[in-house]
């Protein structure tokens, strides 16, 4: 290896959650417009250190917090703070090590991202071990300061928000390791709000005066059914059009097109790539409070109603947008009233989007880029490559 060899970020995203691989996109999109040529490359953190497992692992995942939050809830906050539990979870097998080793040898990076806690805590390992020196960064996903997130050796955190960088100064992390960026959304956000509404709607086959709201329960189609059961209410406004999107749950689809056949004021749908031109088009956005969906409405100034919080980051975001304001929690048992006052009183609307447009980052993703790059030392890096020679 030489100064001269060209840069090179090597992303370390995961599966446990679909905003941890939108945030790895939206880095991999900035990049190629804020440094051209820039090689990117992303890496399921999970698939490449568990290559057998990991897919077991997603599901046990998704069960666990489906099934049965409030024991995840209580995890959460045990681990919120660095103690002798925590200091288990974030061990890593010397297997596990040597196959993060293979990865470095294999792509030779020149900066390190993380989008993925445990990446996060297995870099910071490799680097305390002296097995590699080069820059690492963590981009945060949500307005938290739990512990799994932070890791001796991390040299750049990325965080949403003020609040965050205060938070992580009172756990001792130095000032100037860390940039409130905001969370990184793709740039086709920053675009999308310059397109009229009424475009969009005709682009996506929507009632062009209707009260669009649309509904999201993140990548894996999270919506409970009792908030279900109110939707087959027939007291809603007539203007009202709902857009439910299930990501990539077949199953909460299906369920759907049954119980709600009978409705025409409402549109069904599956994972959307393309979700910004929806958020662009809606008049309020009804959501679980994940760290990547509100800061993407954020983005568009799309005001949100939240469903209510069952996991700890949810419930550290929720508290953030509900502060800022450019939230209200979604009253399940009382939709139709809520609903019908956000109709009938505009200005409610007007005032949410007005904050958003104080609090939000402009450009987030480009930011994160900027500062990611910032960290490139102009010494060549080798210790990493002595310590993988036993394994080329």
């Amino acid at each position: 290896m030489n100064s001269m060899k060209r840069e090179k970020m090597l992303i370390l995203s995961g599966s446990l959650g679909e905003g941890h691989r939108q945030a790895a996109k939206a880095i991999v999109e900035a990049s190629a417009l804020y440094r051209p040529g820039i090689e990117v490359k992303v890496v399921d953190f999970l698939e490449w250190i568990h290559p057998r497992m990991h897919v077991i692992e997603q599901y046990c995942f998704l069960q666990w917090v489906k099934h049965f939050p409030s024991s995840y809830g209580y995890m959460y906050q045990k681990t919120r703070t660095d103690n002798t539990f925590t200091s288990i979870l974030k061990c890593f097998s010397i297997t596990s090590l040597q196959r993060l080793l293979r990865l470095l040898y294999k792509e030779q990076p020149t900066l390190l991202v993380s989008t993925f806690p445990p990446a996060s805590a297995a870099i910071s390992l490799l680097k305390e071990k002296g097995m590699t020196d080069l820059p690492a960064a963590t981009v945060m996903t949500d307005h938290t300061d739990h512990s799994y997130w932070i890791h001796p050796f991390t040299d750049l955190y990325l965080v949403g928000s003020e609040g965050v960088r205060a938070s992580l100064q009172r756990k001792g992390v130095a000032h100037h390791k860390i940039a409130v960026t905001g969370i990184p959304v793709r740039p086709t956000y920053s675009q999308s709000i310059s397109i009229s509404k009424g475009r969009l709607r005709e682009k996506l086959a929507l009632v062009p005066d209707a009260f669009i709201v649309l509904v999201m329960g993140g990548g894996y189609g999270m919506i409970d059914k009792s908030f279900i059961k109110q939707l087959q209410s027939d007291t809603y406004p007539d203007n009202l059009q709902f857009v439910i999107v299930c990501g990539r749950n077949g199953k909460l689809l299906n369920y759907l097109r049954e119980e709600l056949r009978d409705r025409d004021n409402i549109m069904l749908t599956r994972y959307l790539e393309r979700i910004h031109e929806w958020m662009a088009a809606a008049d309020v956005l009804i959501t679980k409070p994940g760290g990547l969906t509100t800061s993407e409405a954020l983005a568009l100034q799309l005001p949100m109603l939240l469903l209510e919080p069952r996991l700890g980051q949810e419930k550290d975001n929720a508290g953030y947008l509900l502060q800022t304001g450019v939230a209200n929690l979604c009253q399940i048992d009382n939709l139709q009233d809520q609903l019908q006052r956000l109709v009938q009183q505009p200005f409610i609307l007007g005032e949410m989007r007005g904050k958003a447009e104080l609090c939000k980052q402009q450009d987030s993703a480009r930011q994160v880029v900027k500062q990611i790059l910032s960290m490139q030392s102009d010494k060549p890096e080798e210790k990493w490559v002595h310590s993988m020679q036993q394994y080329a």
